[in-house]
């Protein structure tokens, strides 16, 4: 009996929470403004090397707050899974490497939008004062949750992120389509800094 109870609160609980994601609004996100002009391609990163192991995006804020040091600029948001003892990103190493990314992301048209990433390990994404994208742990180069974006007009948004990779390999991608599209990989052209 206390199993069909945990199953039917289970099933319960699975069937709210998706009905509540689909039937949430999109988030709204705000234009850069003023447009920025003359932006170089890519994405501004800065990096913290810690001598403990990231497990989390509180640590890895606290390293980028205890000294961060500006790194190459990203090229975009296509950094495939890397093999073992390659660099995170543009870093000076493979592993314990929190980065703070920050730029713009231009859409071209408005309406709503799907969003997600694909990260090794922690990420925390913003794109026009909105959260994108979050993961707070430890992962393989997986998903975060597809999240629903209402883009007012064509133009800039703002993109930060925290990110860490803490072992081992490291990746972070990212995707999006209009609704009800198939989403793709973004090209690194939509991106400046």
């Amino acid at each position: 009996m206390k199993t069909v109870i945990r199953a039917t609160v289970a099933a319960l609980a699975l069937a709210i929470t998706s009905a509540t994601a689909t039937w949430a609004a999109p988030l709204k996100l705000t234009p850069a403004s003023p447009q920025p002009g003359g932006l170089k391609g890519g994405l501004s990163v800065s990096y913290a090397y810690p001598q403990t192991d990231i497990r989390t995006l509180a640590e890895a804020g606290r390293a980028l707050s205890g000294g961060a040091q500006r790194g190459p600029a990203l090229r975009g948001l296509d950094y495939r899974d890397t093999n073992i003892g390659e660099p995170t990103l543009t870093s000076k190493r493979a592993e314990n490497v929190a980065a703070s990314i920050r730029g713009y992301v231009r859409f071209d048209a408005p309406g709503v939008y799907e969003v997600d990433f694909f990260t090794n390990d922690g990420l925390d994404a913003y794109i026009g004062g909105q959260r994108v994208g979050r993961f707070d742990g430890r992962q393989t180069c997986d998903s975060t949750f597809v999240t629903e974006v209402e883009v007012p007009q064509a133009g800039w948004y703002e993109f930060k992120a925290t990110y860490f990779n803490r072992l081992n390999t490291s990746c972070l991608m990212m995707r999006r389509a209009k609704k009800g599209k198939p989403l793709k990989w973004v090209s690194n052209g939509i991106f400046g800094h």
